[in-house]
């Protein structure tokens, strides 16, 4: 701004100097005038425009420290409510004594701990995931949640603490060798999951029969009601180990990102839950739990 001010002052001079040389030289007076004009113009510009960027730039540090102080909301005070369907084993699955277990609680369970906090798993309907924590009845969507951009809409997504990649069960007899053998057979889905929209992207909707779970969809494949299960590879493998007869095709249908939903009006809570993410991941306690119950 100095600078801009000095070369002002220095125009100015200029011209009262150049007006001193009497009507013979009105020419260059007038051409001076009309440089100085011009630059005096310039200097503005850019002195507005530097304090438009400056001001800009403060409004964006104190929308960030904003949120960075904001206070973390909770449905229950010192409890964390996880949404989920606990039906995808090896991420949430319940236990004989009607509890639960998986890699997913696990992590939740970690979370909540580090929060000073206690876990409460919501079980639900896949599909209800995203919307009970948007209407507030739950604090987090954890489900072997996949990121995509339709779900972004709906939540803000924490950094990814697992990858998932979705496969094809068949019966071991089936003529199906590959994804592009799919084109006109009927394909079983647990409902809501990217394999869902993935399917019924690829396939058409009149090709795709959707299920509350995956079982339900591995029973339909068993009794012939579809060709075959498009789910994710770790519930996959549960499912053929529990039900002879089926395998998985050596072959990737999706490749993925899990993720945890937070709601988008709570800024509070995302800061906290993503950090003490941040630190399970950096000090090697969400690989040991997925090790657990991944051992490949």
């Amino acid at each position: 701004m100095k600078k801009v001010i000095s070369t002002v002052l220095a125009l100015g001079m200029a011209i009262s100097l150049a007006a001193c040389g009497g009507s013979s030289d009105s020419a260059a007076t007038s051409a001076a005038s009309e440089a100085a004009s011009s630059a005096v113009s310039e200097a503005a510009e850019a002195a507005s425009s530097a304090a438009s960027e400056a001001a800009e730039a403060a409004s964006s540090a104190a929308s960030s420290a904003a949120e960075e102080d904001a206070e973390m909301v909770l449905v229950e005070e010192g409890k964390l409510h996880m949404a989920t369907n606990a039906a995808f084993p090896p991420y949430e699955m319940t236990t004989d004594d009607g509890g639960f277990e998986g890699i997913d609680v696990e992590i939740a369970t970690a979370i909540a701990e580090k929060l000073g906090l206690e876990l409460v798993v919501d079980n639900m309907d896949f599909s209800s995931v995203i919307t009970s924590v948007q209407g507030g009845k739950s604090d987090i969507a954890m489900a072997g949640m996949t990121v995509n951009e339709e779900r972004k809409q709906n939540v803000d997504f924490t950094d990814t603490y697992a990858n998932a990649v979705q496969v094809i069960i068949v019966k071991e007899d089936s003529d199906i060798a590959s994804v592009e053998d799919l084109d006109g057979k009927m394909i079983g889905v647990q409902q809501g999951t990217t394999g869902h929209i993935y399917c019924e992207d690829d396939h058409g909707a009149d090709h795709v029969t959707a299920y509350d779970t995956g079982a339900t969809a591995i029973q339909a494949l068993m009794s012939g009601k579809v060709d075959c299960v498009v789910i994710d590879s770790e519930p996959a493998k549960a499912y053929v180990a529990e039900n002879e007869g089926l395998k998985i095709l050596d072959t990737e249908y999706a490749n993925e990102e899990y993720a945890i939903g937070i709601g988008k009006e709570n800024a509070g809570l995302y800061n906290a839950v993503n950090g003490a993410l941040k630190e399970l991941i950096d000090d090697g306690t969400v690989q040991s739990i997925v090790d657990k119950y991944i051992t490949e």
